[in-house]
């Protein structure tokens, strides 16, 4: 005589499951990356924001107040921000006027586009060795001035303000020039053609209609390229002056954090560090969003 046990009914698969919620499973290609952020970013400034309030001394917020009571620690906020703003203004401002030029063909234009791009490749590290080996006092810049008669004596660009200025300029304009191109190229060129027909100039062209559509991406490369220039560590290390006019907040929580081991100051100033870029991306956001929907709202 056979049994035959009732069958329990089969679990509908997973994505039957999803599909019935109305989740769509594409969302499932997030989780990996999701992971990831939580990883290697949310877990490790959580760790070092809950560490920045546990100070040897001076309560809570003791780090906090030691870094802004302390002069010299309170004026590295005006050095990165003094090479950080200039370096993104002009790697932004620079890039606009080539890739509107590096829109139409031209013989040599891959080449062109290598060289502009080139130092993605190098690193903030191998682009500080350059700059010493070519605009050092014995590189080949001053070099050449001292064969043309230019200058008598090697001209100082290195070791200071200037080293650190150039470092980020060359490291940080690819990232501006791909970023402002990508949004050029997003600019239909019939736009231009029909202004052209219409007696509007070249210049009448880029400031009535190429620049008013550019401006979001324009303001979005900013923030973007001011991220990478205030968190300079490197280059103001290496062809700086760490102890003093390039004195950035990255060096005053590295030096807090691996030479003093204080590793809570070394936090609180990395925390003060990132409240700092995030006010200026929050304003420059903020500003981008009134722009964009007073214009939307202009030609409704």
């Amino acid at each position: 005589m056979t049994v035959v046990l009732p069958q329990s009914p089969s679990r509908p698969a997973l994505r039957h499951r999803l599909a019935e919620r109305g989740v769509d499973r594409t969302l499932l290609l997030v989780l990996p990356g999701a992971l990831a952020v939580i990883a290697l970013f949310c877990y490790p400034f959580l760790y070092g924001l809950q560490l920045s309030f546990q100070p040897a001394s001076g309560g809570v917020l003791g780090a906090y107040h030691a870094f802004f009571s302390e002069p010299f620690a309170r004026k590295s906020i005006w050095q990165t921000f003094s090479l950080a703003i200039p370096a993104s203004l002009i790697n932004v401002g620079v890039s606009v006027p080539i890739s509107y030029r590096m829109r139409r063909d031209f013989r040599g234009k891959r080449l062109l586009l290598a060289l502009l791009v080139v130092p993605i490749t190098l690193g903030t590290v191998l682009t500080a060795e350059g700059i010493l080996e070519f605009y050092g006092p014995a590189g080949w810049f001053n070099h050449t001035l001292n064969l043309l008669g230019l200058a008598s004596s090697p001209v100082q660009l290195t070791m200071n303000y200037t080293g650190v200025l150039l470092s980020l300029i060359i490291s940080g304009f690819p990232f501006a020039y791909l970023l402002t191109h990508s949004y050029l190229s997003g600019i239909h060129p019939s736009l231009e053609k029909a202004a052209s027909t219409l007696g509007a100039d070249w210049w009448q062209r880029f400031r009535h209609i190429t620049f008013p559509l550019l401006l979001p991406g324009l303001m979005t490369t900013f923030c973007l390229s001011f991220v990478m220039a205030f968190a300079v560590f490197p280059s103001a290390m290496m062809v700086g002056d760490p102890d003093g006019k390039t004195h950035v907040i990255s060096i005053e929580a590295y030096e807090a954090a691996l030479e003093h081991f204080d590793y809570a100051q070394g936090c609180a100033d990395a925390m003060i560090m990132t409240v700092l870029m995030l006010v200026v991306i929050v304003a420059v956001t903020t500003l981008r969003s009134r722009l964009y929907s007073g214009s939307t709202g202009g030609k409704g």
